[in-house]
């Protein structure tokens, strides 16, 4: 047996279709069956007088029915009447007034019957009434002279209509009045007037009533209404009345709060459940009173409460017997508060709990017709049948009434009927048909066969099988061919036939057989269910923040069942997109270019298939600058401050981090203006200091993230009072531009802080120390004053003082300054001169007194130059070296100089005007030094057994040259050195032919240069004898030996092999032999020797078996030793032509001068030939 299971009341999504499901069985309309009414006219019906009347009553049946009409509780006979017709196969009746017809003759309480003969089916009274909008009762309409700050009501009174019509106050130019706090309109039409002000002086308050039926708007007479202020009052009074009369209208009065509406303390209000509670609280006072609203022991219901016109009027929605209650409106200003409380009674039409449902029985079946109502008062229940009250109507022993519910018991074909409910109280009615219907049908399903459902997976799959059969068919599901029936918890089975499967899953899928049996007959059908994938979004767009101009992207990518063919669809706000070729939509996007403000928003993206629907959202916020503050406004205005207000402008959803305040001086420079100061961007106010006799308006800048706002409107000006001035120059001097003068000069002061018209300056001086009176000058439009005839550099006290039409500024600081300056007048003594090194020296001289400086000391210079290097004969050109000691220094070292040459120098005072007479030239000569390298080593003729060598003397022999020394050792064929042998020449020598050497052996070479303080640097070659001819041609014969080739591939062919290894241990950082070589090669002069043989470590070319290069230099060994000097970095001089300074940039100089590079000398001109390389093997 299967079970039946309720539908759960959380299947929000079932809701229509379940309601659907459990009604009563449909009978089939090839069936007999009692009439059904199946569309009627509301019970209130209002009609356009302009158009016919349609009064509609639809009703279906088997045998379809006839239909009757009753008008005001008697029959209407229709075909008396040549202007009420039928519709055909209708009951629906049409009264036609448009040709001279008259509505008003057909109000009435109309009753529509339909039946047939298994019985009859009544509709509602419904009660035609035309709509009415008639004119303004004609009234002369009084100006209203009221004073200000009185309350004053406006009465409209419009004509009573139906419907009632929509009241507003609009003037003549059909503009709407504003209403706010103070002035506003009640629900009876009114204006009120909480006080009035001058500003609502007019003459055309005119009241509209709009009658929305009709589509009809009248219009009462305009009102005038005159306010008196009280300055035109007392004016008024004044010219009427003699001086000696008192007169004088009372000043505006504040006064506490009163209600305009309702009056007195309490009232009383009725409202029917479901519909709108509207409570009204209207008060005048001075200040405007502001309502507030309160129920007395309990909440306001949340959700279902509004505040309408100013909180005036209270609106609850779908109020209920809960709602009933003590309001109070509390009205209130500073001066003190009144209240009214309204008790509201919430009464009920009656309203259904269980209405009366058709009834399908078979011969000798039992069965009930319930009827359930409620309301305010508790509604009375009666029953008729076939339109007949029940108590007069034919007996019919199958039926027991009791209460609201008829018992059917062994009913016969006979009892089928149409019962009627009727639930009414003082409120209202509620009528409901219900037939009772006794068939004896087999089964028969209604669904279509094979009918194709297609569900998304996860979702519940709810397969029809509606059906009809009396008595009643019990129903049965099967899945596939052969597949038993269905049970469980995996379905629900529905008193309709529906099958639910509450979670579908694509193993679903299938074919479904519905089977209806009863004890007539058994009926079956198939329908089949498809289970799709869901559609859903996988790149959802994403949240934005994009500055206005620019341009933005939403994504959405979506997934969805291949045989569902979805589309997209992009909303705003839940809109459809704007009309804009700037949003362009492509497959899985939305752009939009050069966006703006108006672009901000919310923006969906919906994928739509056949069988769902999924949306995902993200917000645009569009920043940009924010608005210009505007309604600047000051206030607070003192002589040296005033307070500046503004309102913001919209932030364009960046916040506002500050405001930036700029002021203008329109008395100096209109248009120009200037930075006053800023405030955090939650401020509104600032307090502004200001200086005297300046014309201020003020402007304020807005600044968020994206940038500055433009400037507000400039503020009004504001002209603050002259005063004196309350500072004096800055940067006084005094410095003499000659001997005999002393220039004073100051930094003006600007526009504003002269503090008043008139500004000069006081100019005052005297001679520091010698007791003179202060000499002063007043000028004007000037920052510099010139004192003529005073001694040379002599110090003055100087004091420069500010002052305007309204007096001096506060007395000025003296500062001290000199007048001009002369060169100094003599020569530094006793210079003397100490040899460091060879290329350094240190210089020794007396102070000259400083009276005959003349100036400020600003240090001594020393010049120095080379007269000629003792090397040479003489010097072709001088070039004077110059460096300079700050302060009153008396020694100073030279840096740089060149070993063994002869130099001069001299020394001078220096100040602020220039330099002294300059010392005797003092002469003195640096020591020898080591030379540097020969200029060049060339080696030519090479033989079996010897090389001939050239040089050239060193560029810098820095002394005299005693020598040169030669050494040299032999490399071989796996780059290892031979023995050094050294070879002294004399200094006279240019050139050499060794001797004796090895034939075809490569020999390195090192050749420097001597004088008797040292070696100097060396220059190396390389160089390599040739080959005995008879031997070359020995070695060519046992080249042609097929033996020999034959060897020298298999050694070609390991050293390939020998090649690729080192290459990898190469690049994994490895060292190989051939490096390990190379890195313990170094210069001869510094590798130790061997302890076996005394000869120097192996050799390794730089470049492994490439053609040698020439031969490399060895750096300078020259350096400069400290020597035991104590002299610190400080001795060493600034040099004027940028050689030298203090901080040590000289060093590189001092340790010695880089040597230019000696001419290298030429290569081998013999390379070495295959049949060496062979030799080197044998």
């Amino acid at each position: 047996m299967m079970t039946k299971k309720t539908i759960s009341a959380s299947r929000a999504s079932l809701i229509l279709f379940l309601c659907r499901m459990i009604t009563a069985l449909e009978v089939p309309l090839d069936l007999s069956q009692p009439p059904t009414i199946t569309q009627q006219s509301p019970k209130d019906y209002i009609v356009d007088p302009r158009e016919n009347i349609v009064i509609q009553c639809e009703a279906k049946g088997k045998p379809p029915p006839s239909f009757s009409w009753t008008r005001n509780g008697t029959h209407f006979d229709i075909d008396k009447d040549a202007r009420v017709t039928v519709k055909p196969n209708s009951g629906t009746l049409v009264i036609n007034i448009m040709n001279g017809g008259k509505a008003e003759a057909y109000e009435g309480v109309y009753q529509c019957t339909a039946r047939n003969e298994r019985g009859a089916a009544i509709s509602n009274n419904i009660v035609i009434r035309p709509s009415r909008s008639p004119l303004w009762t004609k009234e002369k309409v009084e100006p209203k002279h009221v004073r200000e700050g009185d309350p004053l009501v406006l009465h409209c009174s419009p004509p009573v209509g139906l419907p009632p019509p929509i009241i507003f106050w609009m003037d003549n130019s059909f503009q709407r009045l504003p209403q706010n706090e103070r002035v506003s309109q009640g629900l009876n039409g009114d204006l009120y007037f909480s006080n009035v002000k001058p500003e609502d002086t007019r003459e055309d308050y005119i009241c509209y009533a709009r009658f929305n039926h009709t589509q009809t708007i009248q219009q009462k007479q305009p009102i005038s209404v005159k306010v008196f202020s009280m300055d035109s009052l007392n004016e008024t009074i004044s010219a009427n009345l003699s001086d000696t009369d008192f007169y004088g209208a009372k000043p505006l009065t504040e006064r506490r709060p009163t209600l305009l509406t309702p009056v007195g303390s309490t009232s009383n209000k009725v409202e029917l459940r479901g519909n709108v509670l509207l409570l009204e609280c209207i008060a005048e006072g001075l200040p405007t009173p502001v309502i507030r609203w309160i129920k007395e022991g309990g909440e306001l219901p949340i959700n279902r409460t509004f505040f309408e016109n100013f909180k005036k009027t209270l609106k609850i929605v779908e109020v209920s017997e809960a709602d009933s209650g003590k309001y109070k409106c509390v009205a209130r200003n500073p001066l003190g508060s009144t209240h009214h409380t309204i008790t509201v009674t919430v009464k009920a039409a009656p309203y259904w709990i269980t209405a009366p449902r058709n009834l399908v029985l078979s011969p000798g079946e039992d069965g009930t017709l319930i009827c359930r109502a409620n309301g305010n008062p508790k509604p009375n229940i009666s029953w008729l049948t076939n339109g007949v009250p029940i108590a007069i109507a034919p007996e019919d022993p199958s039926r027991k009434v009791d209460g609201d519910t008829i018992i059917f018991s062994d009913v016969q074909e006979r009892s089928s009927a149409v019962y009627q409910c009727n639930a009414s109280n003082e409120y209202g009615y509620l009528l409901a048909n219900a037939f009772v219907n006794v068939l004896a049908e087999p089964p028969r399903i209604l669904t279509p066969a094979n009918k194709l459902y297609q569900i998304i997976a996860n979702n519940p799959a709810l397969l029809d099988c509606a059906f009809f059969g009396s008595p009643v068919p019990e129903i049965e599901w099967f899945k596939g061919v052969k597949g038993s029936i269905l049970h469980g918890d995996l379905y629900v089975f529905h008193d309709n036939g529906t099958l639910e499967i509450p979670v579908a899953q694509k193993d679903s899928t299938g074919t479904y057989t519905c089977v209806a049996r009863n004890k007539l007959g058994k009926v079956q059908n198939e329908v089949h269910l498809e289970v799709k994938d869901p559609t859903m979004i996988i790149k959802q767009p994403e949240y934005k923040i994009i500055q206005k101009g620019g341009q933005v992207s939403f994504e959405c990518t979506i997934k969805h069942d291949r045989t569902l063919m979805p589309t997209i669809t992009w909303l705003k706000d839940n809109g459809e997109l704007p009309v804009d070729e700037r949003f362009i939509i492509h497959k899985d996007s939305l752009a939009i270019m050069n966006v703006t403000d108006k672009d901000d928003g919310t923006y969906t993206c919906v994928a739509n298939t056949t069988l769902d629907s999924v949306s995902a959202s993200a917000v645009l916020t569009v920043v940009d600058r924010p608005d210009p503050p505007f309604d600047l406004e000051l206030t607070d205005q003192l002589e040296r401050s005033i307070q500046l207000s503004w309102i913001p402008g919209y932030d364009n959803n960046s916040p506002i981090t500050n405001f930036v305040i700029e002021y203008e001086d329109g008395m100096r420079e209109p248009g120009v203006w200037h930075y006053q100061t800023e405030v955090h961007g939650t401020q509104t106010t600032v307090q502004l200091k200001l200086s005297p006799y300046v014309n201020y308006s003020f402007r304020v800048i807005a600044v968020n993230e994206i940038g500055r706002s433009q400037p507000s409107e400039a503020s009004e000006q504001y002209l603050t009072k002259a005063a004196k001035p309350d500072e004096n120059p800055s940067g006084v001097q005094g410095i003499g531009s000659e001997p005999d003068n002393l220039v004073i000069i100051w930094e003006p002061l600007k526009g504003f802080q002269s503090n008043g018209p008139g500004l000069q300056y006081k100019v005052s001086w005297r001679q520091k120390d010698v007791g003179d009176e202060w000499t002063s000058v007043i000028v004007a439009n000037v920052s510099k004053y010139i004192v003529s005839g005073t001694p040379t550099f002599v110090p003055y006290e100087i004091k420069v003082q500010a002052l305007n039409d309204l007096g001096y500024a506060p007395e000025p600081a003296e500062v001290i300054g000199h007048s001009g300056e002369d060169l100094p007048m003599v020569a530094p003594g006793n210079v003397q001169v100490h040899i460091v090194n060879s290329t350094l020296a240190k210089v020794h001289w007396d102070p000259v007194p400083l009276k005959t400086v003349r100036g400020h000391l600003q240090g001594y210079r020393i010049y120095y130059w080379k007269v000629q290097s003792l090397s040479k004969r003489r010097q072709r050109h001088v070039e004077k070296k110059i460096l300079t000691f700050s302060g009153n220094k008396t020694h100073g070292m030279l840096p740089g100089l060149e070993p063994y040459s002869s130099y001069k120098l001299n020394v001078r005072v220096v100040n602020g005007k220039g330099e002294g007479p300059a010392s005797p030239d003092k002469l003195f000569k640096t020591p020898e030094g080591v030379p540097s390298s020969p200029s060049f080593l060339k080696i030519s003729n090479p033989t079996l057994d010897s090389l001939t060598l050239e040089w050239g003397p060193p560029t810098h022999p820095n002394g005299v040259l005693i020598a040169y020394t030669l050494k040299f050792q032999p490399i071989n064929s796996t780059h290892e050195l031979g023995p050094l042998i050294e070879i002294r020449i004399p200094a006279n020598e240019t050139s050499l032919i060794l001797s004796n050497l090895n034939y075809s052996t490569r020999y390195k070479f090192y050749f420097y240069a001597q004088t008797s303080v040292g070696s100097g640097s060396q220059i190396t070659e390389e160089a390599v004898t040739i080959m005995d001819e008879a031997m070359a041609s020995r070695q060519v014969d046992i080249a042609t030996q097929g033996w020999f080739i034959g060897l020298m591939c298999a050694v070609a062919l390991l050293i390939l092999i020998l090649l690729i290894v080192c290459f990898i241990r190469r690049n994994k950082g490895g060292k190989y032999p051939v490096k390990e070589k190379e890195d313990a090669h170094a210069d001869p002069e510094i590798q130790p020797m061997k302890e076996d043989d005394g000869t120097f470590g192996e050799y390794s070319d730089a470049e492994d078996h490439k053609p040698l290069k020439k031969g490399s230099r060895t750096p300078s060994d020259r350096t400069v030793k400290k020597e035991d000097s104590d002299d610190s970095l400080v001795d060493y001089g600034e040099g004027v032509n940028g050689q030298f300074n203090e901080d040590g940039s000289f060093i590189g100089q001092y340790s010695g001068k880089k040597e230019k590079e000696p001419a290298e000398g030429n290569e081998s001109s013999e390379a070495p030939s295959p049949v060496n390389a062979m030799n080197s093997f044998v």
